[in-house]
């Protein structure tokens, strides 16, 4: 069976190259993109299984990005889990009407236990 194949979009270098590092690890495919303009044209050519996606990110938000993925027919049933560090309550509204699978607060999970919600979400 093919490895999963994760894309991570994340800002931040040293969180993105954690959850790479831990994904190839974990025998995922992965690849990166550091803003949510590349994060769009990285998931367009690489089609992932799931997508670990920041929401404050440069040149085009985390929900942004999502909402242009969810145009797509390929992108409309993408599992999405966001990675983020706000609040509960400073998520934009619009994150949770266009179906994610999960949200974590960066601070509150390890990349192992990140790596086993995505085994979970991708299971279901």
């Amino acid at each position: 069976m093919a490895a999963a194949k994760v894309a991570i979009v994340e800002d931040d270098q040293a969180i993105s190259q954690m959850y790479r590092i831990k994904f190839q690890a974990e025998g995922f495919d992965v690849d990166t993109a550091e803003n949510g303009k590349l994060g769009l044209e990285l998931c367009e050519q690489m089609k992932p299984d799931i997508i670990l996606l920041d929401l404050m990110m440069p040149e085009m938000t985390g929900d942004q990005m999502l909402a242009e993925l969810r145009k797509s027919t390929w992108g409309a049933k993408t599992k999405v889990i966001i990675l983020t560090n706000m609040g509960e309550q400073e998520i934009p509204e619009t994150v949770k009407k266009l179906g994610v699978s999960a949200v974590v607060l960066k601070a509150d999970m390890t990349p192992r236990q990140v790596a086993e919600l995505v085994k979970k979400t991708l299971d279901s």
